[in-house]
């Protein structure tokens, strides 16, 4: 049976950020464009703004759980946001039918100076569904996501269990809200749960599967903060509160578990999912790799399509990569002093590499800065004093001067603030820590930044992914890499490898270029990489022999 998720009483469970994310995908569904959540410190009054038939329109949103009225302070506040903003068209709505006679004087007062404000209470937001679309426009699918839904769906239906590797950049997200249509329609009544580790990724997944969800099927977040009583539809839930729903006996038809690799043998993941031992489960993942070697397929089975960053690339699915490795930074008379010895991988880059200067970064970035048409870029830092003390030195430079550090240290307000910037491109720069390794919805760059160390294969694949995605007007991403770590050498050395394949379809396929500003570190690689084999997954412990250096020193 459906349900309209603009239903007075489905509207009067929700907090009252949930009923402004309802409130964002009816506007969607109406037609507006670019439509963003603002709520927060500094909000300056607004919600939400969003724009129709060119016109942008400012909403300040009420949510009233006992069924209160909406007094003239709403109204001000809506006047208030316009003019920070300035926007001409501004809307108080709230999920209760009840505005004051004093708010409704106010709004008359406002038109009579020529400030349009009206009021949408709730029997106004139930016409206003009624009139919208029933879905948005379906993305088009690429091969291999057609290839990718598919073959989830079979497996789903012929064992209850889907796993799918798409590295960042690739359209993960597209391909379960694909599956998720496909379930819907088989039961439009099927109860789903989408969940993940963090809040900022169930909120993106929510957002990005609107499009994937006809209106008459509600969607609802989980967290914290929100614990309704009913979840009817498909309900995006942050652990631990979705696996506590599961526990206390919530059974969806369907589970899908975004950013799969976070399931281990033991830990929330694997109670929640061996309390639903019979439900349909799906796990999508850009990096499968886990620091304990737990297997995910023994929950989610073998993969059904396997696609990782060197194959988009080859492929074409993937932006054109520009890489130059700095490790000019090598003592190289260590080199020659300590060939016949062995040390640990953890010894040889305390000894091997000389700590790069941040001046030097700021310098090289620049440089790349200046001939890169509509520069966007971020730098992945160390810690997070690392990523402040970064943003402070960029900020030096002429034209930088709002570039900003983002990392976990700040409240989600003033994350939200500084990636909204980012977007708009008042911000021309950020530095993070491990922030946007996964689950933050980030804007395209055409320049990745590493002035850190990670013995994270996962982590490196993450970040480097933010810059990959396809984008009309873009030619590349430069990566600049300062290394200071001989696995991160040997990744990009088999990723070039792999890259540079010859057996490749014939579509758009890019000229990758990974450079290394030194010949002789690949050769030092080369060797080392045939005496240890994988390098690039290597422990600390691993001990190895210098190599002759080829050509001399």
């Amino acid at each position: 049976m459906s349900l309209s998720f603009c239903d007075p009483h489905f509207l009067q469970e929700e907090t009252p950020r949930g009923f402004s994310r309802q409130v964002e995908r009816l506007l969607a569904l109406l037609g507006f464009m670019d439509v963003v959540n603002v709520d927060g410190s500094g909000d300056m009054g607004a919600d939400i703004i969003g724009r129709l038939r060119g016109v942008d329109w400012v909403f300040q949103s009420k949510h009233r759980a006992s069924g209160g009225s909406v007094d003239e302070d709403a109204v001000d506040e809506a006047w208030n946001a316009m003019r920070a903003y300035g926007i001409h068209r501004g809307v108080v709505v709230t999920n209760t039918t009840k505005f004051t006679r004093k708010a409704r004087e106010r709004v008359d007062a406002l038109e009579r100076a020529g400030v349009q404000i009206t009021l949408w209470g709730g029997d106004r937001l139930a016409t206003l569904w009624g009139r919208a679309a029933m879905s948005l426009p379906p993305f088009i699918l690429h091969s291999y996501q057609e290839r990718a839904v598919s073959a989830a769906w079979q497996a789903l239906d012929q064992g209850g269990r889907a796993l799918v590797y798409l590295a960042t950049g690739l359209g993960k997200t597209v391909v379960a809200g694909r599956v998720v249509t496909l379930a819907l329609a088989r039961n439009e009544g099927a109860q789903i749960l989408v969940t993940a580790h963090s809040s900022d990724l169930v909120d993106q997944l929510e957002r990005a599967m609107w499009r994937d969800i006809p209106k008459t099927v509600p969607t609802r977040l989980l967290h914290g903060d929100s614990k309704p009583d009913s979840l009817p539809g498909v309900t995006f839930g942050v652990l631990p509160t979705a696996a506590a729903y599961v526990l206390a006996g919530y059974g969806p038809d369907l589970v899908i578990v975004d950013e799969a690799h976070h399931v281990g043998e033991t830990g929330t993941y694997a109670r929640m999912l061996s309390a639903i031992p019979d439900v349909w489960r799906m796990g999508v993942t850009a990096t499968p790799w886990r620091g304990d070697k737990y297997g995910i397929e023994q929950d989610f089975g073998e993969p059904v399509v396997r696609v990782s960053i060197s194959e988009g690339m080859r492929l074409g699915y993937l932006a054109e990569v520009r890489y130059r490795l700095f490790a000019d930074n090598i003592d190289w008379d260590f080199v020659e002093n300590h060939s016949e010895k062995g040390y640990s991988i953890r010894d040889l880059n305390k000894r091997l590499f000389i700590p790069e200067r941040d001046e030097a970064v700021r310098d090289h970035l620049k440089e790349v800065w200046d001939r890169t048409p509509s520069p966007r870029a971020i730098i992945f830092c160390q810690t997070i004093p690392h990523a402040e003390e970064m943003a402070d030195l960029l900020r030096r430079v002429p034209g930088w001067s709002q570039a900003s550090a983002v990392h976990g240290g700040l409240t989600k307000s003033e994350r939200r603030a500084r990636l909204l910037g980012f977007r708009s491109g008042g911000i021309p720069i950020i530095t993070s820590v491990d922030l946007l390794n996964e689950g933050v919805d980030v804007p395209d760059v055409n320049i990745l930044c590493f002035a850190r160390v990670t013995h994270s294969r996962r982590i490196f694949v993450q970040q480097l992914g933010r810059g990959l995605r396809l984008r009309p007007g873009k030619g590349h991403v430069e990566v600049l890499d300062f290394v200071s770590d001989l696995r991160r050498l040997a990744e990009v050395l088999d990723l070039r490898e792999q890259v540079t394949e010859s057996e490749i379809e014939s579509v758009n396929v890019p000229r990758n270029q990974f450079m290394f500003e030194d010949a002789r570190i690949e050769s030092l690689l080369e060797q080392w990489v045939a005496d240890v084999g994988d390098l690039g997954g290597a422990q600390d412990s691993v001990r190895l022999e210098f190599p002759p250096v080829e050509g001399g020193l």
